[in-house]
């Protein structure tokens, strides 16, 4: 970092480029079953919760509507089942 580069101070971005902070709650299964996953896929369990977020939006862009017709009814999901 140059002289110059420290009297202007921290690099901002863009306000459209800055990253939303998001306090979120999961349970532990739901954390480890995404912990795998993004291992498996070489990502950050955040990065992971983002990717998924946003192939949810653009499959919602890409077909005009909600992703499920059934959005509101309680899903059943294998593996947040407890053994």
């Amino acid at each position: 970092m140059t002289a110059a580069e420290k009297k202007q101070g921290p690099l901002r971005l863009a306000p459209e480029k800055q990253k939303k902070q998001v306090p979120l709650r999961l349970s532990p299964k739901l954390y480890n079953d995404l912990a795998a996953w993004a291992e498996d896929d070489f990502r950050s369990v955040n990065g992971q919760i983002e990717y998924l977020l946003s192939e949810c939006v653009k499959q919602r862009r890409k077909n005009g509507g909600y992703v499920s017709d059934d959005l509101d009814k309680p899903l059943e999901l294998e593996f947040l089942k407890e053994d």
